[in-house]
């Protein structure tokens, strides 16, 4: 959880000593102590209890209760013909290598499909896209599949009409964090569509190392959305901050590229982590002013 240190086994017991005390009275952490809540997710949840952590953060468990038997309900329902076979065709890419979905119709592709399914039928309006897969997927590592339908049904997705207003967002804020960048976006008139649909959609569940997605998702759940604009800040300015970067790409194709394959070492969960913390660091009060 410390990024590429590995963190000693008394410091994860005494990690857990402390989210099983605060799991135990959460509402009165959420209401008196809450910034204690938000650094012990920026330290990074301890693994046996991220997914009881992550039903709590996201307002699931509150969910849960409200609409006990639901699941259960839509998932006896045959579901919407047309969102069920596009469904069943995105099932086979979703972590392909994970042992949960490595086998085609295995029992995690089977708890994928039924949670899909599921949202489709609690909020047709929406039906089902791509991007909803993968989320569902990370969220189903973690917990039982009706559990992990809540937690999906409170966070909800983020949908394509929305992406076009995030990506503007993105781009203001990245003309006060990174003038350098922004100019050049905006010199090759890159849409931050082409960019950044899949980090928001996906909630860089595709984007970044495994280790570092689970540390983004443990802020993300806590703090929300900004925490997804932080991320996408920090790898536009790495990637395109300074003009030395900018040399080996002098037109759209060649920066489209350069994004599309964003140098490892600032993926690291802790250079990540580094990055946003920073004290007085703009990003994060550029961030903290829109949200």
């Amino acid at each position: 959880m410390e990024g590429t240190q590995e963190v000693p086994i008394q410091v994860i017991r005494q990690r857990e000593l402390k989210w099983i005390d605060m799991l135990g009275h959460w509402d009165k952490w959420m209401i008196k102590r809450f910034n204690k809540v938000r650094l012990r997710c920026q330290k990074g949840i301890p693994p046996a209890l991220r997914g009881r952590a992550w039903l709590y953060l996201s307002g699931g468990k509150v969910k849960k209760e409200q609409n006990q038997g639901k699941f259960q309900e839509l998932d006896q329902q045959e579901g919407d013909p047309k969102w069920v076979d596009v469904i069943e065709k995105d099932l086979h890419r979703q972590f392909p290598f994970h042992e949960m979905f490595v086998s085609r119709g295995g029992h995690g592709q089977q708890d994928l499909f039924r949670v899909l399914k599921a949202y489709t039928l609690y909020r047709p309006e929406e039906g089902y896209c791509q991007a909803q897969a993968p989320i569902a997927a990370v969220l189903l590592m973690h917990m039982p599949a009706e559990t992990r339908n809540y937690c999906v049904n409170t966070m909800g997705f983020v949908l394509q009409e929305a992406i076009q207003l995030d990506g503007e967002i993105l781009f203001a804020l990245l003309r006060r964090v990174s003038p350098i960048s922004y100019r050049h976006l905006e010199k090759h008139k890159i849409d931050p569509v082409l960019y950044m649909t899949e980090w928001f959609m996906c909630a860089f569940s595709r984007t970044l190392p495994w280790a570092s997605v689970l540390r983004v998702w443990d802020m993300f759940l806590c703090d929300g959305v900004k925490i997804i604009f932080r991320v996408g800040l920090v790898l536009l300015k790495c990637m395109l901050g300074t003009r030395e970067k900018l040399k080996s790409c002098q037109g759209q194709y060649e920066t489209m590229e350069l994004l599309r394959a964003i140098e490892p070492r600032y993926m690291q969960e802790g250079f990540l982590v580094r990055e946003w913390k920073r004290g007085g660091s703009c990003i994060v009060s550029n961030t903290c002013s829109l949200f």
